[in-house]
């Protein structure tokens, strides 16, 4: 049986992508605690596609 609690799964896109106009999209998958931050994450990750470190935010 499954675990019930407040973890769950978000997915994090990356912020500074859509404005270079390339192809693709850099997302991550990761889980939050909701009851410790309810707020939307927005973490430093690195972008493959335009190689540096970029602010990824959670999308519903």
């Amino acid at each position: 049986m499954a675990k019930k609690g407040n973890r769950v799964q978000v997915i994090l896109e990356c912020t500074e992508h859509k404005a270079t106009g390339k192809a693709g999209t850099s997302r991550y998958i990761t889980t939050k605690n909701k009851k410790n931050t309810p707020e939307r994450l927005e973490i430093k990750k690195f972008n493959p596609i335009l190689k540096k470190m970029t602010v990824h935010k959670e999308i519903k």
